[in-house]
């Protein structure tokens, strides 16, 4: 009687045994919990060992619009409030303000100086890695997400708050002092501006001034030149008036005696001279023509000649002579160049400087009060942390254990590959027994390593 068995499936040489391997790992429970109650302890050690370090941090905002109101309305100088902002954030990321700092406050970075380096070496460490600046998006134009955010990461023993809070208020004193020195810069060179202006304006009038009285005396000069060559012209026209007046009348006082005529009469009348016995008549004589000169009579041309002759001067003669001696007399003097020339204050007298003078007077007089400006709202100041942000004790001592139970459990994995190896070598060797299948045992009962099967005898 043959006796029937079933045949084992045929496994690879690479297939794991899953069974064999977790009863392996089984026999190395100790071991595997040695390894990670070692690495979660190395983790309690390091959480509660290493030195906690501290995350804190101080947001800025725009400040309201009131806040910088009398700035603006200087009309010197415009700074909204978002520029400040920047203007702000942009002098906390400044390396040279932030070196300022660290040496105006040398005391506060004590533990950050190391032996052997210098001021500026440590002032690098800090600066690469303990402080960081975090500006918006500006892709997002959402003025609800404008703001400057300024952190900073430092160990226990260290006043971070007291560094943080410091250097935000420095930089923005900062900002405020360079404010005020570009106001003041900018004030001085609109009223050095404006002075340039009102030195060429009156520089301008000077020169107007100086030509208009050198024209007054040059129009004086040639009215009086014209007055006195028309006096002398005139003069020699009454000259020559009176000269031949004189030769008028030696002409008439020669006709006169032909006639014998002594005293003045009329044409009528000498005619009628002859007629001495008639009675007396009166007679009107109308005549529209001029009576020669001779009818004057002897005695009276010569009477005329002899004034004629002892006169001086024409003169008198003629008004005109005198309305340009009057005329002489009032360009002796010129009231207008006097009145020009006495002036004291010319500088009211320049046109178009009125604006000039009210934007100097308004500048000169200029007071902002630069040590209340509020360029920024710090909308959140550092404020002492309640716990460290490293090392997160819970987590790792969580990941330590992890960890541990990874590093262990890569260990028997290890065991395991190298004992199986060991066992197939074994195996494969000539001298090792082949086992054999009892006839009442199933096959498939039987252990992995016996898949040999032999006959069974009758």
């Amino acid at each position: 009687m043959s006796s029937s068995f079933r045949a084992p499936p045929v496994r690879s040489s690479d297939e794991i045994d899953f069974v064999a391997l977790s009863k392996f790992l089984s026999r190395q429970k100790k071991l595997l919990l040695f390894i990670t109650l070692g690495c979660g302890l190395i983790a309690v050690c390091y959480a509660f060992l290493a030195t906690p370090t501290y995350k804190i941090s101080a947001v800025l905002r725009p400040a309201a619009i009131n806040d910088l109101d009398a700035l603006n309305r200087s009309e010197v100088y415009q700074l909204p409030p978002v520029d400040a902002l920047l203007k702000v954030g942009a002098a906390l990321e400044s390396y040279e303000t932030r070196l300022a700092f660290f040496r105006a406050n040398q005391k506060l970075f004590e533990p950050f100086v190391r032996p052997g380096q210098t001021l500026e070496q440590s002032f690098e460490a800090f600066n690469r890695n303990s402080i960081h600046l975090i500006l918006p998006d500006t892709d997002r134009k959402n003025s609800l997400t404008t703001f400057v955010k300024l952190e900073m990461s430092y160990p226990k023993g260290i006043d971070g708050v007291a560094i943080l809070n410091g250097f935000v208020d420095y930089a923005i004193g900062i900002e405020r002092e360079q404010i005020s020195a570009d106001l003041d810069v900018i004030v001085k060179n609109r009223i050095n501006e404006l002075k340039g202006r009102f030195d060429s304006a009156r520089s301008n009038y000077e020169v107007e001034k100086e030509a208009k009285i050198a024209s007054l005396w040059e129009n004086d000069l040639l009215k009086r030149a014209q007055l006195q060559d028309e006096l002398k012209a005139l003069r020699s026209q009454l000259k020559s008036l009176r000269n031949d007046r004189i030769a008028l009348l030696n002409e008439a006082i020669g006709i006169a005696k032909s006639l014998g005529i002594q005293r003045p009469t009329t044409p009528f009348s000498l005619g009628e001279s002859g007629n001495a016995g008639a009675s007396s008549v009166m007679r009107t004589e109308v005549n529209n023509q001029q009576v020669p000169l001779f009818f004057m009579g002897v005695e009276a041309l010569n009477a005329e000649l002899v004034a004629l002759k002892q006169r001086k001067s024409d003169d008198f003669t003629d008004p005109r002579v005198a309305q340009i001696a009057k005329e002489l007399q009032l360009l002796v003097s010129n009231r207008e160049v006097e009145v020009l020339s006495a002036r004291e204050n010319e500088d009211i007298f320049l046109a178009g400087v009125q604006p000039l003078r009210a934007e100097m007077a308004r500048l000169s007089s200029l007071n902002i009060d630069m040590a209340g400006l509020k360029l920024v709202t710090v909308d959140q100041q550092a404020l002492e942390p309640l716990v460290a942000a490293s090392p997160n004790r819970l987590l790792v001592v969580l990941l330590g254990l992890l960890g541990g139970a990874v590093l262990a459990l890569c260990i028997a994995l290890l065991r395991y590959a190298i004992a199986a190896s060991r066992d197939k070598a074994k195996e494969g060797s000539p001298g090792s027994p082949v086992p054999r299948l009892n006839a009442n045992v199933c096959i498939d009962e039987l252990p992995a390593q016996q898949h040999a099967i032999q006959p069974i005898q009758k």
